[in-house]
């Protein structure tokens, strides 16, 4: 007798509508300090992604790729991780290393071309910026399968976009966690374009999320604009991955607001009225409508939240450009364990 082919059936969760109101879905408990310094983050996430455009035009960053409209995406799931835990971010991850206080001026070190600003403080379990498409996506579930055979009560999250879903890494990386049941959340910000090719050309998938039925465990399809949604969908899929729940797929619907880095022009292929339809989803615009409901945001307090972001980002840039020139020799030392012939040879010349 043939198995029974069951439809999959995806969960879509959101917690607040465009105007800030609470959904059917409760908002998860949290104090009124703990939705401000969410709301504050947002903030510097943002004011951060804008100076750093600004840099880049000024020729002070190398190329740079915008997380504007994906803050929730990447704060709301950060946040819901623990110590202990791991973070596998892409090359669009500013959002992720900001939550997890990692220092902002080693993050323009990064992207002015100084590879000395992904040395990872100890005791933060972030790896550096990926920048090649998916290949981060094996090294999480790798993680994952070292804590579950450590039997340390940790989770991997590893994060990508929805052009990285076409990658054989993804796909190899959700066999095998399928296959061993192992703590590892898959989280795609679907922003609906990977550069110029829209999201119905990557996949003939009705959703990114039902791809995990196939690989036999859970996806859930998240408004990716609702950070209170992400917040809730990443923290419990995190506490089901380490009581040996197994893996989760989270599919955030984004929307990339600017270029896909400082080196694209979106206008070439995308039409401005999708833009325009999408600025009215902002997550902090969404979330600063919620505060405000609970009484918690007024004009003086974004004054403050901006004053005190932009005093953050403008230490951290001036940090960021009084760090001495690394040593041109590096290029040399780090790449394999110990110096080839040829190497050996060229380094005479620095």
């Amino acid at each position: 007798m043939p198995e029974q082919i069951v439809e999959p059936l995806i969960k879509r969760l959101a917690v607040l509508d465009e105007k800030g109101n609470e959904t059917v879905t409760p908002a998860p408990s949290l104090t009124d300090e703990e939705l401000k310094r969410m709301y504050e983050l947002l903030v510097l996430a943002r004011t951060f992604d804008q100076r750093a455009l600004t840099l880049q035009r000024e020729g002070r960053l190398g190329t740079y790729p915008s997380i504007l409209g994906q803050e929730a995406s990447q704060l709301g799931s950060a946040l819901a991780s623990e110590k202990g835990d791991w973070l596998f971010p892409s090359y669009r991850e500013s959002g992720v290393y900001i939550a997890l206080g990692f220092p902002l001026h080693m993050l323009l070190q990064y992207w002015a071309g100084d590879e000395r600003g992904m040395r990872v403080p100890e005791g933060m379990n972030v790896l550096p910026v990926c920048i090649p498409v998916g290949t981060q996506i094996p090294h999480a579930v790798g993680a994952a399968m070292a804590a579950k055979y450590r039997k340390d009560r940790a989770a991997a999250i590893v994060y990508f976009g929805d052009g990285g879903s076409s990658r054989g890494d993804f796909h190899e990386g959700m066999n095998m966690a399928g296959v061993f049941k192992l703590p590892v959340v898959f989280l795609c910000q679907n922003n609906q374009w990977a550069i110029s090719v829209p999201r119905d050309r990557q996949t003939a998938s009705k959703t990114i999320a039902q791809k995990a039925v196939a690989y036999g465990f859970e996806g859930i399809q998240v408004d990716g604009n609702d950070f209170l949604a992400v917040y809730k969908a990443t923290r419990d899929a995190m506490a089901k991955a380490k009581e040996g729940g197994g893996p989760t797929l989270i599919e955030c619907v984004t929307y990339r607001m600017s270029d896909h880095t400082t080196a694209d022009d979106a206008s070439r292929y995308r039409p401005k009225e999708e833009t325009e339809k999408w600025k009215a989803r902002d997550p902090l615009l969404r979330m600063r409508l919620y505060l405000e409901k609970k009484g918690l945001w007024t004009e003086a307090y974004q004054k403050d939240a901006e004053a005190h972001a932009t005093a953050m980002v403008d230490e951290a840039q001036k940090n960021a450009e009084s760090v001495a020139a690394p040593d041109p020799k590096d290029m040399f030392t780090y790449t394999y364990a110990g110096l080839t012939q040829r190497q050996a040879r060229e380094i005479k010349d620095f």
